[in-house]
C-alpha cells in the first residue's frame, strides 16, 4: 500500500527502537502474518518481558494490532513505517558494499547504526548515487520510496527438484561466517546453478556452479532462495 493511504503517525512518536521492531515484524511475518512476541525477541536479542512491553506501546499509537496468544501484525500504518525503515537499511548496505567495499557478511550491524543518522535528502542521494539498486547486497528486494515492497516470485532452494536449473536470487541468512563461507563457493546472488541431487531425510544437496560442484548442507541451503 502506498505510503499516502494510511493515516500517518506522528514521527516524534516512533522511536528508532520501534523501527528496528517493525522491520523485524515485517520480515518475520512476510508483512501480513501474525508474529509471536517470543519469535520477535528471539531475532531483537531482547527479553520476552522487553518484546511484550514494546508490543503494547506499538499498539497504543496504531503501529501493530496486538493480540493475546495470538501474537502481533502490523497495521497499514505500521507497515508504512517498516517498508521505509527496511528500504534505508537495504541502500545503507548496497553503499558499504558498491562505495566503501565492505564485505557484504560485515554490513547488516554497521547500516542498523548507520541508517539511524539519515534523514530523507541523504537517503535519496544514496539511492541516486548507487543507480536506484533494486536489491541490497544479500538479494532482498528494496522497497521503493512509496512504500512498496517489489515481488521477485522466487522460491526456496529446497523445493527445488534435481535436475532443474535456475539462478540464486537471495541469501537469506545474517551470520557473518555462512556469508563468508556461500561467498568463497561462488553462492551469491546471480549465480546460476544445477541441483544434481539431494540427499534424502533432510540431507546434503549437490549444486553445479559452472564447472565446479559444490555440495551445502540443509541448514545453508534452506536459506538460499531461487528463481527455475
Amino acid at each position: 500500500m502506498p505510503v499516502d493511504e494510511v493515516t500517518k503517525i506522528p514521527e516524534d512518536k516512533i522511536s528508532d527502537t520501534m523501527r528496528d521492531y517493525l522491520g523485524e515484524i515485517y520480515r518475520l511475518g512476510q508483512g501480513e502474518a501474525w508474529v509471536s512476541t517470543t519469535a520477535l525477541a528471539e531475532v531483537l536479542g531482547v527479553s520476552g518481558p522487553a518484546s511484550v512491553r514494546m508490543a503494547r506501546r506499538m499498539h497504543e499509537i496504531g503501529l501493530i494490532e496486538h493480540q493475546p496468544y495470538k501474537g502481533i501484525q502490523l497495521t497499514p500504518a505500521g507497515r508504512k513505517v517498516a517498508l521505509l525503515n527496511i528500504r534505508r537499511h537495504r541502500l545503507v548496505e548496497r553503499f558499504l558494499v558498491e562505495v566503501l567495499k565492505f564485505g557484504w557478511d560485515e554490513v547488516h550491524d554497521e547500516a542498523d547504526t548507520l541508517q539511524k543518522g539519515i534523514d530523507q535528502m541523504l537517503e535519496d542521494r544514496i539511492d541516486q548515487l548507487m543507480g536506484h539498486p533494486a536489491s541490497c547486497p544479500h538479494g532482498d528486494p528494496i522497497p521503493t520510496r512509496d512504500g512498496i515492497m517489489p515481488e521477485i516470485g522466487d522460491k526456496p532452494l529446497t523445493v527445488v527438484p534435481p535436475g532443474k536449473r535456475g539462478k540464486i536470487t537471495r541469501v537469506k541468512t545474517r551470520v557473518p561466517e555462512k556469508l563468508r563461507y556461500l561467498a568463497e563457493i561462488g553462492i551469491i546472488p546471480g549465480a546460476e546453478f544445477e541441483l544434481i541431487n539431494r540427499a534424502p531425510f533432510n540431507g546434503p544437496l549437490r549444486l553445479k556452479l559452472g564447472r565446479n560442484e559444490q555440495v551445502i548442507g540443509s541448514e545453508l541451503a534452506a536459506a538460499l532462495w531461487v528463481v527455475s
